[in-house]
């Protein structure tokens, strides 16, 4: 794991999640970082709205770190189009981060939280049932899948996008 997956990751615990974070699976890795994004990124805006300009510096921080873990988890080599893709992505929301600190913007906030949710949303049904991502049809042989495995190409490329 880069320093910056192990610096995002302790940003993480903060809060109390060392155990799951201790035992989780890489894909359950990066979904803690996307919670942990939302979080913090939900934290700042209401210290914004309290106008508590130290505990809205501190959440962005944080939120930049988990960005930049969630970045440097990219495995630019396997990942192909996909990895750049969210690269760019993760530069744009960490610009954008930088500017909701500097202007107090709330709105810019949450265009951050929409874009991280939509990824989010994206990555957690990477692992959701073969039966509802791709029918299986009764006639043919059906194929073991475990636990770990995705369950089509789509989802093949997502999770070699990352290399945690």
């Amino acid at each position: 794991m880069s320093a910056k997956m192990n610096s995002a990751l302790n940003s993480y615990k903060d809060y109390g999640y060392n155990s799951e974070i201790e035992y989780a699976d890489p894909h359950r890795l990066i979904q803690m970082l996307f919670e942990g994004a939302l979080k913090r990124i939900a934290f700042a805006k209401g210290a914004i709205q309290r106008q508590d300009i130290a505990e809205k510096g501190k959440f962005i921080g944080q939120t930049i770190e988990i960005v930049n873990g969630l970045r440097a988890s990219l495995d630019m080599d396997k990942g192909g189009e996909v990895a750049v893709n969210l690269e760019s992505l993760y530069e744009y929301i960490g610009r954008q981060l930088v500017t909701a600190n500097l202007k107090n913007s709330e709105a810019i906030l949450n265009e951050v939280s929409s874009l991280l949710l939509e990824v989010k949303t994206a990555w957690d049904a990477i692992n959701a049932p073969a039966e509802i991502v791709e029918p299986i049809n009764l006639v043919e042989e059906v194929p073991a899948i475990s636990a770990s495995s995705p369950v089509n190409t789509r989802a093949n490329r997502a999770l070699k996008a990352y290399a945690v």
